[in-house]
């Protein structure tokens, strides 16, 4: 035992903690402990380029993981090491993450703890910090339509709070009585921000009482305070679902990042947190209650160390990672076989949003797992009555109303994949996905190139103008999305492609951003198949040939061109509809051009930055000997869309078509 008994700054309470636990809590946090020593030795010494020290702060990443049952997800920030070893990964995985090398968890394509592992139920942060808090409830509510009895931890810290996707995803969390506990460590500063100027309440668990949530708070620094008390926590949640809010008080010895130092924390704060390090307050308790002896204690250390050691040979011995460009090209999307299933005989004449609706319906059916959310989609049926009879056929756990929170339920739906089910999201207007942006691009997007997990997701986007709806209800932002790597963007113009694409798109394993103009909705009808078949993502089709000129257009470009060209047989002008911008079809457009040695390039979307400023260049840079006049682009004005019909007409593509055409014909 210790040779002399000294006091700690807490009052342990081992309760009827077995003396084994007891120790393997100890291990747990000085293993942690250790190893962040050795990386701030092998920053210093340029092997690794960045650390986040959770020192000081272990008990709370130690405690709460032990508290979990081993099948149970957590999702850690960037100083919870202990989170990570406490689940046991391999430590040379880890160190080769950190090292940016291939036997990591992200291929060297991402760095630190922004990285998950099925295998150890453990989800990875993002930099942009709330979105996690969101998919948290994704998981958890994959285990409650599931009937598990399973809680999920999610980590941020006090400056997290402050997001709104915090906000989203407590509010979620509660509406739907979630298994969440929401762990906010709370270490005092936003990088170098205080508290106090980050909110303006006591404490972050009062916050709870807005929500009408349960919460808590916890002395951060006190392992057996942390361990009980969530552990507890954790299993009267299992038995009566709901969410938790926890606040650990604690604070981090060290800066935010290493480069940053703490020089804006006064010395006396620093001084007085010293006095409550969690390991050796916690080390002193157990000798003094005779549970951990010196040699126990020398045993620890040399055994860690030596795993420590022989791990980092391992990791240091691995190769620096290569790859090639076709590599990581063919690593942004998860493979998927598409099981083509040809269209039924029997047809049915119905509108373009009647087929959305179908093929919805044919997708609930098929995939069990499968669940719809957006705003009022479940009794109301949604703005455009897209799911209305939803409810009645498949029951309001798969058919979700959400709050007005888009972020939030983007990131939800992420949970859901993760957790084994399929998702289909209901933008009210693709406008308003700009409110869930951060998930989609940043979250969404980088999944499987980053960590090699798939975010089965649909997020289905009424757009367009032409309906008079001004500003905020009419863009056509799928520009937004085809710069991104990561998200297929698919854009139907006929009915029968609206059903069997979007049936394409829940059955595929990656992000989908599938556009619906609202002005076909109800204006275009044309015989469909009725029950099940698909329609292969990333092939364009030739709805008009010719051998003069081709127009390349998608959504309702195609009717405006067909229109325009409506009995005019002398006019031979080919109109590609491209059906999907990303993947693009670049063999049909590149085979057409070499054949009419014309091109216009038809977008109802603002000229600058659309996609078919980029389809020009591509076609300038395939087949530009081929080409016999210069490529025309025809797009809307680069103004928000007016709400007045005259100025709507004025401002959309439409009414420059015509002029055009005849401009490039006659070249």
């Amino acid at each position: 035992m210790n040779d002399t008994s000294m006091s700690t700054f807490f009052d342990y309470n081992r309760q009827d903690i077995d003396s084994e636990t007891l120790l393997l809590l100890y291990r747990n946090m000085l293993k942690s402990r250790m190893i962040e020593e050795k990386m701030l030795v092998l920053l210093r010494q340029g092997k690794v380029s960045k650390w986040f020290s959770g020192i000081g702060q272990e008990a709370i990443a130690v405690g709460v993981t032990m508290s979990l049952n081993t099948d149970e997800y957590i999702l850690p920030m960037h100083r919870n090491l202990g989170v990570f070893t406490t689940r046991e990964i391999p430590l040379n995985r880890l160190f080769s993450q950190w090292q940016g090398k291939a036997n990591g968890f992200t291929n060297g394509r991402d760095r630190s703890f922004h990285f998950g592992t099925q295998e150890y139920k453990i989800v990875g942060m993002i930099s942009h910090l709330g979105p996690q808090l969101g998919v948290a409830d994704g998981i958890a509510l994959a285990h409650k339509l599931r009937n598990e009895k399973k809680v999920t931890a999610v980590f941020t810290g006090e400056g997290g709070t402050s997001e709104g996707d915090f906000h989203e995803a407590l509010n979620i969390a509660s509406v739907w009585s979630l298994p969440v506990m929401f762990c906010v460590e709370n270490n005092g500063y936003g990088l170098s921000t205080p508290t106090s100027e980050q909110y303006k309440c006591i404490n972050i668990a009062d916050k709870g009482v807005g929500y009408g949530m349960e919460s808590h708070i916890i002395e951060g620094n006190n392992i057996l305070e942390v361990y009980k008390k969530v552990k507890d926590i954790a299993e009267s949640i299992r038995n009566e679902p709901r969410p938790v809010l926890l606040e650990f008080k604690t604070f981090r010895m060290r800066g935010h990042e290493e480069a940053s130092g703490i020089k804006y924390v006064p010395e006396d704060l620093i001084a007085e947190w010293g006095t409550k390090d969690p390991l050796l307050n916690y080390r002193e308790y157990l000798f003094n209650e005779e549970v951990l002896s010196v040699a126990t204690e020398e045993s620890y250390r040399s055994k860690i160390q030596s795993e420590i050691d022989e791990n980092l040979q391992i990791s240091s011995a691995e190769k620096e990672i290569s790859s090639t460009e076709s590599k990581e090209l063919s690593s942004i999307f998860h493979t998927f076989q598409n099981e083509e299933v040809n269209p039924n005989q029997t047809k049915k004449n119905i509108r373009f949003v009647d087929a959305v609706s179908d093929g919805l319906k044919e997708s609930m059916l098929k995939h069990n797992d499968l669940v719809i959310m957006g705003q009022d989609i479940a009794d109301y049926g949604g703005v455009f009555k897209v799911t209305e009879g939803f409810v009645e056929q498949f029951g309001a756990d798969r058919i979700r109303n959400t709050p007005i929170c888009e972020s939030g339920i983007v990131s939800t739906a992420m949970g859901l994949s993760i957790n084994g089910m399929k998702a289909v999201v209901e933008m009210q207007f693709a406008d308003f996905a700009s409110s869930g942006f951060n998930p989609i691009v940043n979250y969404l997007a980088k999944s499987y190139y980053r960590w090699e997990q798939k975010a089965d997701v649909v997020i289905r986007m009424p757009c367009g103008g032409g309906v008079g709806a001004g500003p905020f209800h009419s863009q056509s932002n799928e520009a937004w999305f085809t710069k991104t790597p990561g998200l297929k963007v698919v854009y139907p113009a006929f009915p029968e492609d609206a059903k069997g694409l979007l049936i394409s798109a829940i059955n595929d394993p990656n992000p989908v951003m599938f556009f619906e103009h609202k002005g076909l909705y109800r204006s275009i009808s044309q015989e469909v198949p009725e029950g099940y078949y698909n329609t292969p993502i990333g092939k364009a089709k030739i709805v008009r040939e010719g051998d003069k000129a081709t127009i390349i257009t998608y959504g309702s470009g195609v009717h405006w061109a067909l229109d325009l060209l409506e009995g005019a047989n002398d006019l031979s002008v080919e109109i590609i509809d491209l059906r999907t911008l990303s993947p693009l079809d670049t063999e049909t457009i590149y085979n057409s051009v070499k054949k009419t040695g014309r091109a216009l390039i038809l977008q109802e979307d603002t000229l600058f930055g659309g996609i078919s400023s980029d389809i020009s260049a591509m076609i300038t840079e395939n087949c530009f000997t081929y080409l016999d006049a210069p490529i025309k682009r025809v797009a809307s004005l680069d103004t928000p869309i007016p709400f007045a019909k005259s100025l709507e007409n004025q401002f959309l593509a439409k009414s420059k078509l015509e002029k055009s055409l005849y401009e490039l014909l006659d070249f």
